[in-house]
């Protein structure tokens, strides 16, 4: 169980390793959503993204409990980037399997960061089968994108770090963050939960990846009807343990189109000024198509990554 305890222990782990992100604010976008946003701008997180947080709890407990002398991982992009960068801060070898499809970019990175990366085909079963020759290669250790307490308690520390830093005055009324296997949206519903308990949880999601809506309705975990979105961080489906925390702490999930989430990114990127990528505009999109759901209420978002391709942009 993750109690905040748990929480606040990763948070004082990683704390030397990250950076505490800027929370910005944008009245034009107030104004066209008809509410007050809070944007906890994880795209200036060491990596580029949130998952750094998840990635470094995970490890540096590996390093300190003696678990094993290497990481492996699967992962399209930001957590193979996240398993990598906390691996060279613990002077561990790294072998991230990413299927061939991933970004050239995260791919270069993981690299960058002194990791052997693995291409695979894009399957989960693939994947998965490649991580296992890595563990039977080598004796690493996996730490998994989402399906690992320690990976959750890290990435929960964005969403206390917003609470902390821009509800002081009063409360949100509800923070939002994207869903793809669950790991960041089972974290920041955890530490609301524990430090904001009147303030809702709702997550963003991908029509074109839509199975955690359906997990959600029928408390099993279901498959997507179909794959089909620009929001590639976002494509993976919920686990058991990361359903259980959604189903527990999450007031709602809404599904948004691939127009719907292109709007929303090059919204941030003309008045914000700062690179998001597609995954990271998802819970922006969701308030923007409901504005009805969230008129004058005070919302948190985690604005979760900026590692776009630029020689690929929707717009």
């Amino acid at each position: 169980m993750i109690t905040f305890d748990t929480i606040q222990g990763a948070h004082d782990r990683i704390r030397p390793y990250i950076h505490r992100t800027a929370v910005l604010t944008n009245q034009t976008i107030n104004d066209r959503a008809g509410a007050e946003l809070f944007f906890k701008c994880e795209n200036f997180q060491k990596i580029g993204a949130f998952k750094a947080r998840g990635g470094l709890n995970a490890v540096l407990q590996v390093a300190q409990n003696n678990e094993g002398s290497a990481i492996t991982t699967h992962s399209s992009g930001n957590h193979a980037q996240a398993v990598a960068f906390a691996a060279r801060q613990v002077g561990m070898p790294a072998y991230i399997v990413m299927p061939r499809t991933a970004p050239q970019v995260k791919k270069d990175a993981v690299r960058g960061y002194g990791a052997e990366v693995i291409e695979c085909e894009p399957t989960l079963d693939a994947r998965e089968a490649g991580v296992r020759e890595v563990m039977a290669r080598t004796g690493a250790v996996l730490v998994h994108p989402f399906d690992d307490d320690r990976v959750i308690a890290g990435q929960a520390t964005a969403a206390k770090e917003l609470i902390e830093d821009a509800a002081q005055d009063r409360p949100f009324d509800v923070i939002l963050a994207p869903v793809g296997g669950g790991g960041l949206l089972s974290g920041t519903a955890l530490s609301t939960h524990y430090l904001s308990p009147t303030t809702r949880v709702v997550a963003g999601e991908p029509e074109g990846a839509a199975d955690a809506i359906l997990s959600f309705q029928t408390g099993r975990v279901e498959k997507a009807p179909y794959i089909n979105t620009i929001a590639d961080g976002l494509m993976t489906s919920l686990s058991e343990r990361t359903l259980a925390i959604i189903r527990t702490h999450v007031s709602d999930i809404l599904t948004v189109s691939d127009p719907e989430i292109i709007a929303a990114m090059r919204l941030i990127w003309e008045r914000m000024k700062i690179i998001i990528e597609p995954s990271c505009a998802v819970p922006l999109a969701a308030v923007l198509k409901r504005k009805e759901q969230f008129a004058r209420q005070k919302i948190g978002i985690i604005l979760t990554g900026g590692n776009v391709d630029l020689g690929k942009l929707p717009f």
